[in-house]
Protein backbone atom coordinates (compact mmCIF):
# COMPACT_ATOMS: atom_id res chain seq x y z
CA UNK A 1 0.00 0.00 0.00
CA UNK A 2 1.07 3.14 -0.76
CA UNK A 3 1.85 6.64 1.46
CA UNK A 4 0.27 9.13 1.71
CA UNK A 5 3.28 11.12 0.31
CA UNK A 6 4.03 8.75 -2.47
CA UNK A 7 0.16 9.54 -3.60
CA UNK A 8 0.48 13.16 -3.20
CA UNK A 9 3.87 12.71 -5.39
CA UNK A 10 1.95 10.49 -8.14
CA UNK A 11 -0.82 13.26 -8.33
CA UNK A 12 1.78 15.98 -8.92
CA UNK A 13 2.72 14.08 -11.92
CA UNK A 14 -1.00 13.81 -13.85
CA UNK A 15 -1.08 15.93 -16.29
CA UNK A 16 -4.53 17.77 -15.90
CA UNK A 17 -6.51 19.46 -18.98
CA UNK A 18 -6.14 23.28 -18.59
CA UNK A 19 -8.05 25.32 -20.60
CA UNK A 20 -11.48 26.96 -21.23
CA UNK A 21 -14.95 25.76 -20.23
CA UNK A 22 -18.56 27.09 -20.24
CA UNK A 23 -21.61 26.48 -17.85
CA UNK A 24 -24.81 26.63 -20.45
CA UNK A 25 -28.29 27.06 -19.68
CA UNK A 26 -30.26 24.79 -21.49
CA UNK A 27 -34.04 26.65 -21.08
CA UNK A 28 -32.88 30.21 -22.07
CA UNK A 29 -29.11 29.30 -23.77
CA UNK A 30 -27.16 31.70 -21.80
CA UNK A 31 -23.27 30.40 -20.76
CA UNK A 32 -20.74 31.47 -18.44
CA UNK A 33 -17.32 31.30 -19.59
CA UNK A 34 -14.31 30.02 -17.69
CA UNK A 35 -10.76 28.74 -17.33
CA UNK A 36 -9.22 26.37 -14.95
CA UNK A 37 -5.92 24.70 -14.70
CA UNK A 38 -7.87 21.36 -13.82
CA UNK A 39 -10.94 20.66 -15.98
CA UNK A 40 -11.25 17.44 -14.66
CA UNK A 41 -12.46 18.59 -11.59
CA UNK A 42 -13.72 22.37 -12.48
CA UNK A 43 -17.28 21.08 -12.97
CA UNK A 44 -17.03 19.40 -9.82
CA UNK A 45 -16.19 22.86 -8.14
CA UNK A 46 -18.84 24.69 -9.72
CA UNK A 47 -21.75 22.43 -9.17
CA UNK A 48 -20.84 22.21 -5.69
CA UNK A 49 -20.56 25.88 -5.23
CA UNK A 50 -23.82 25.93 -7.12
CA UNK A 51 -25.41 23.06 -5.17
CA UNK A 52 -24.44 25.64 -1.99
CA UNK A 53 -25.64 28.51 -2.96
CA UNK A 54 -22.04 29.80 -2.88
CA UNK A 55 -21.37 30.69 -6.69
CA UNK A 56 -19.21 34.27 -7.09
CA UNK A 57 -21.90 34.52 -10.00
CA UNK A 58 -24.91 35.60 -8.34
CA UNK A 59 -26.99 35.76 -11.68
CA UNK A 60 -26.13 32.58 -12.58
CA UNK A 61 -26.49 30.87 -9.32
CA UNK A 62 -30.27 32.76 -9.51
CA UNK A 63 -31.09 30.53 -12.67
CA UNK A 64 -29.45 27.67 -11.34
CA UNK A 65 -31.65 27.85 -8.15
CA UNK A 66 -34.95 28.44 -10.45
CA UNK A 67 -34.39 25.71 -13.26
CA UNK A 68 -32.11 23.25 -11.11
CA UNK A 69 -29.12 20.99 -12.25
CA UNK A 70 -30.67 19.41 -14.91
CA UNK A 71 -31.20 22.32 -17.09
CA UNK A 72 -27.15 23.10 -17.00
CA UNK A 73 -24.82 21.39 -18.82
CA UNK A 74 -20.30 22.01 -18.49
CA UNK A 75 -18.36 21.74 -21.41
CA UNK A 76 -14.79 21.48 -21.85
CA UNK A 77 -14.30 24.37 -24.93
CA UNK A 78 -10.57 24.21 -25.69
CA UNK A 79 -7.70 23.18 -23.74
CA UNK A 80 -3.68 24.28 -23.95
CA UNK A 81 -1.29 21.83 -25.94
CA UNK A 82 0.28 20.13 -23.04
CA UNK A 83 2.72 18.71 -25.37
CA UNK A 84 6.03 19.64 -23.92
CA UNK A 85 4.49 19.90 -20.42
CA UNK A 86 6.62 21.48 -17.69
CA UNK A 87 5.38 21.00 -13.99
CA UNK A 88 7.02 23.88 -13.09
CA UNK A 89 5.80 26.39 -15.35
CA UNK A 90 2.31 28.52 -14.03
CA UNK A 91 -0.28 28.40 -17.10
CA UNK A 92 -2.06 31.09 -16.00
CA UNK A 93 -1.18 33.47 -18.16
CA UNK A 94 -1.88 30.72 -21.15
CA UNK A 95 -5.10 29.76 -19.62
CA UNK A 96 -5.85 33.88 -19.63
CA UNK A 97 -4.90 34.78 -23.51
CA UNK A 98 -7.52 31.71 -24.27
CA UNK A 99 -10.35 32.83 -21.66
CA UNK A 100 -9.83 36.17 -23.38
CA UNK A 101 -9.85 35.48 -26.69
CA UNK A 102 -13.15 32.51 -26.31
CA UNK A 103 -14.44 35.98 -24.26
CA UNK A 104 -14.24 38.33 -27.26
CA UNK A 105 -15.45 35.40 -29.60
CA UNK A 106 -18.58 34.50 -27.49
CA UNK A 107 -19.18 37.56 -25.66
CA UNK A 108 -21.48 36.23 -23.28
CA UNK A 109 -22.35 39.09 -21.53
CA UNK A 110 -25.89 40.48 -20.65
CA UNK A 111 -28.77 38.50 -22.56
CA UNK A 112 -26.62 36.04 -24.29
CA UNK A 113 -24.86 34.88 -20.79
CA UNK A 114 -23.54 35.27 -17.15
CA UNK A 115 -20.32 36.48 -17.70
CA UNK A 116 -19.62 40.18 -15.98
CA UNK A 117 -17.11 42.63 -18.00
CA UNK A 118 -14.58 44.09 -16.67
Amino acid sequence: MKTKQELKEEYKKIIHPKGVFKIANKMNGKIFVGGSPNLDSKWNNQKFQLNMNSHPNKELQKDWNELGEENFCYEIIDTLNLENFDAKKDYASDINELLEAYLDDLKPYGAKGYNIRK
